[in-house]
């Protein structure tokens, strides 16, 4: 009886492992992203040229994220969701161009969590986090404030926003970290 217990267990384990590698080997790829939508009047939300309305959430962590104390530096204002597919495929890019970027350039990214939208809770936020190794800012819209203020209504979404705080585009869609990159240069 205790052999075949110790069997199931190391079977089982012998699996959970290979699964464990199958999905960390599949985020560790960065595939280019060849859709995404610089938006035009045609999109709803906040316009070009416009400033953004000031927010204040909070991490996971409890560390507190306020728009307004990022004027001056270059911010990549992304909102997203864990069950979202585009945002898996965008999230590693955003980690990889954070990881080479934010110490030489004036850039924050702020990757805002629509928890109102979590299908599984803090929970899945938590394991997205932690399966993608995500080291910049996430704060929590637990309200869904920040999602009407932004008027986000498909996700990933993002903001670039210029020095001067004001809004230089939004982007509907993933973006891949060459477009990411481009973009962030391009701002003021």
């Amino acid at each position: 009886m205790n052999k075949k217990i110790i069997g199931y267990a190391i079977a089982i384990l012998l699996v959970g492992s290979m699964v464990v590698m199958m999905v960390k080997t599949s985020l560790d790829k960065t595939e280019p992203i060849d859709e995404y939508l610089i938006a035009t009047e045609e999109v709803p939300g906040l316009e070009k040229g416009a400033t953004p309305p000031d927010f204040e959430l909070t991490t996971l962590a409890g560390d507190v994220v306020k728009l307004s104390d990022l004027k001056g530096k270059k911010v990549v204002l992304n909102f997203w969701a864990s069950w979202c597919g585009p945002c898996k495929a965008e999230m590693p890019h955003m980690q990889k161009y954070y990881k080479k970027n934010k110490a030489k350039e004036n850039v924050e990214i702020v990757a805002v969590n629509l928890t109102t939208a979590e299908k599984m809770g803090i929970e899945g936020v938590e394991k997205f986090i932690d399966a993608y190794g995500l080291t910049f800012p996430i704060p929590m819209d637990r309200d869904g404030i920040v999602m009407d203020q932004y008027q986000v209504m498909t996700i990933p979404t993002t903001y670039m926003i210029g020095t001067d705080g004001t809004i230089a585009h939004k982007i509907v869609g993933p973006m891949d970290e060459k477009k990411l990159k481009e973009l962030v240069n391009n701002l003021k």
